[in-house]
Order: structure tokens, then sequence, then C-alpha cells
């Protein structure tokens, strides 16, 4: 009897918190979830713009200089541009570890302008500071801006670049879209987000927690992409040539309060971090274009007559 009144208790609960649950797409441009309070109503924002701003106005004067997990996603997503032929004179780099990005250019991509926007004020004086000690390295502006509603001019860059910021914005194909439009043609979008199994371990410790002591779930941690929706979110976009990959970082704590505290203490308890790494154009005509199906010349059979079977 008591544990029939206590699962009636909790289908009331999630009836009456239906919103908090997860959706199964990313975009509220499109489809907008109001809310059932009473004839207002309203777009779902899972995270908190205002909020997410102030704690980065925290986080600016806390952070290290320099963090090993944060220089090593740069550094893997700024290799992409040794890949290209082009430059890219004019970049934007946006919010996330912007910082990290800037000092570990390195020349890359042969960049004369620079424009480093963050939503947080703090941190842009951060980096504002760090670049007036810094010598040499691009011209560089800075901006207070938002992601979400990018205050850049279209088709006015040549590289976008974010490294860990995308994943906390609400509409993640609004701004990835906006980034494209401000990119001029054949001009080049990097990102790396957190996503798929990322504190795989710590969300099955506060799920296990909390249906032991409350009897049922909430939220407890942001929701991510995972890794073969990144594709779609590229493609969605508008972007061309889109390109996707994951790297798998193993993060080390010496106990389960320090995650809250940062991301790259070396210690004992091991923690998963999957980095979703995206990679895609704006449309130009110079750009190699899948050819009409049917279209080949010549079939696979050809040319294994021509160099002979596979050695697997």
């Amino acid at each position: 009897m008591a544990s029939s009144a206590a699962a009636a208790r909790r289908l009331h609960f999630l009836r009456r918190h239906v919103y908090l649950l997860p959706k199964p797409h990313f975009s509220y441009s499109s489809a907008a979830d109001v809310l059932d309070d009473g004839g207002g109503g309203g777009r779902v924002e899972i995270f908190d713009r205002d909020l997410k701003r102030r704690h980065r106005d925290r986080a600016a004067w806390a952070m290290r200089e320099s963090d090993g997990f944060v220089d090593a996603v740069a550094e893997n997503l700024l290799d992409r541009l040794e890949d290209c032929r082009k430059a890219f004179p004019s970049a934007l780099c946006l919010g996330g570890s912007a910082g990290a990005v800037r000092r570990l250019l390195r020349g890359r991509g042969g960049i004369e302008k620079l424009i480093m926007m963050d939503m947080s004020t703090d941190m842009v004086r951060k980096w504002r500071e760090s670049e007036n000690a810094a010598a040499g390295g691009p011209e560089t502006h800075f901006v207070v801006g938002d992601e979400e509603f990018l205050p850049i001019k279209e088709s006015s860059q040549d590289l976008i670049v974010n490294c860990l910021g995308l994943h906390w914005t609400n509409d993640l194909p609004g701004a990835m879209i906006q980034c494209k439009l401000a990119l001029k043609p054949d001009g080049l979008f990097l990102a790396a987000i957190l996503g798929g199994e990322t504190l795989k371990e710590l969300r099955i410790a506060c799920t296990i927690a909390q249906m032991e002591r409350e009897g049922g779930i909430s939220p407890r941690m942001s929701p991510l992409a995972q890794v073969r929706d990144a594709g779609n979110l590229l493609t969605r976009a508008g972007f061309t040539l889109p390109g996707v990959d994951v790297d798998q970082y193993t993060v080390k704590y010496n106990n389960g309060a320090k995650k809250g505290y940062s991301l790259s203490d070396r210690s004992y308890l091991p923690v998963n971090v999957w980095v979703i790494y995206m990679t895609g154009w704006r449309e130009h005509p110079s750009q190699q274009k899948a050819k009409r199906r049917g279209s080949a010349t010549i079939s696979f059979g050809d040319i294994q007559k021509q160099f002979g079977p596979s050695e697997n």
C-alpha cells in the first residue's frame, strides 16, 4: 500500500515537472516548448544564460593561466588549421576556452586580425590584460557578446573558432547558423563541445543516490549532444563538407568534490570526458561536391580486377 502511494506521488511530481525532462531536439527555433502555467507560456530554456554569465565572471579570476585538459583540446582543435592550404586573415574566437586558443595559435592559419568574444565582461577584461602582457601575435579586438545573439556582421569572418563553449547554449543549431552567416564564402567553422559519455560516472552516482533517497530522479547535469548528432547539427546549420570526430580523455581527481572546481587535477578518481570536434565550411562554388548518383565511369569490380584482391 505504501509503495503504491509513493508511486502515485512520483507520478504526480513528474506530471507537474515534465518540462524538466530532456527534450529529443536541441533547437527551439522550429518547435517551441510551451509550459502549462495557467494561460501564460514561453520557451523552455535549459540554461539560464544570465546565471551562466555570472558563473564566467566569477571563474575569470579563479582560472589558471594554463590548464592541461583545456590546452589539449584547444591544441587538437587548432591542428585542423594545419590541414588547410588557405589562410584566414580575419578570425572570430567565441567564448569557452578562447584564451587558450589565442595563446596556442602560434601563427597558424595566417590570422592577421582576431576578435575574441565572450558573454562575460570579466572574462573579456582578463583576456585584454593577458594580451597587453603578451608580445606578438595578430591584431586583437575584444567584444562582449552572446553566442545566441551574435553581434557580428554577416559575411565578415574567414574563420570562427569555439572551444568548449557551445554546449551551454539553449539553441545550438541557431547559434551555429549565426556562425555560418558571419563567415565569408569558403570560411571555416571549428568547434569543440563536450558530449557523448562525458561525466558518465557522476551521472550514474547522482541517479542512484537520488533514487535511494527520494524514490525518483530529476535532471542534475546538463544534457549533452551525442556523436551521431554532431553531423546532423552541421548539416542543419547549412555547413558544407562537414567533419566530425571525437576524443576521449580520462581526468583524475583525489575526491569527488573536486569535480565541482576543476577538470584538470591529476589525482586518483578517473572520470571520462568526451570531446566532439566539428568542422564545417560556408558554401562556395570552388568547393568539392558529391557527384550525381550513378555517374561513375568505372566500377569497383574493374578496380579489383586491375589491382588484385585485397590482402585482408
